[in-house]
């Protein structure tokens, strides 16, 4: 969910995007047909200590986060052990392949991540109004945050489920 879009609305904060290491190998995601990386740059655990808050963005696997990203955050045992994140405001945001696929329980199950940290969670909860009841179209996003349906990588956010993006952002 393309976040520079929100870049020009908020001059006075300094926004940062990034990405987490990827754990696969070229072979296999060759085989796996992902997409090639964006320039977006590869965030380390401890680039999080240096944030006022954390907006996490990730593709959902099996109903949770994948597993680049459930690495990234058991890689931040040093950040806990310091409780450098206890405190820090944070919300997620996410992808899945389908409807029924994680648009809940993805979110849930991140919780233990930021709950573990003593961040504190930001859901979105039901704050974008009617948008979040409209039946007339397939929707991602839940009142834990921000989601698309990206069914088999083709499908690209719609314009609502990119203003629920923006209205969390905000």
């Amino acid at each position: 969910m393309r976040s520079r879009k929100v870049l020009p609305l908020w001059k006075a904060w300094r926004l940062k995007c990034g990405r987490v290491p990827e754990i696969l190998n070229e072979e296999v995601l060759g085989k796996m047909g992902a997409p090639p990386k964006t320039d977006v740059p590869v965030i380390s655990p401890q680039e999080l200590a240096e944030a006022d808050g954390v907006l996490f963005g990730f593709p959902t696997r099996f109903g949770m986060m994948a597993a680049q990203m459930k690495a990234f955050f058991d890689a931040t045992g040093g950040l806990w052990r310091e409780q450098s994140l206890a405190g820090k405001p944070a919300g997620v945001f996410f992808s899945t392949g389908t409807q029924g696929g994680g648009q809940e329980t993805t979110p849930l199950t991140a919780v233990t991540q930021l709950t573990h940290h003593g961040m504190v969670f930001v859901p979105v909860g039901y704050t974008f109004g009617a948008k979040m009841f409209d039946m007339d179209k397939v929707q991602g996003g839940s009142p834990y945050g921000a989601g698309t349906f990206a069914g088999d990588g083709s499908r690209w956010p719609s314009e609502m489920e990119l203003e629920h993006a923006f209205h969390q952002g905000k």
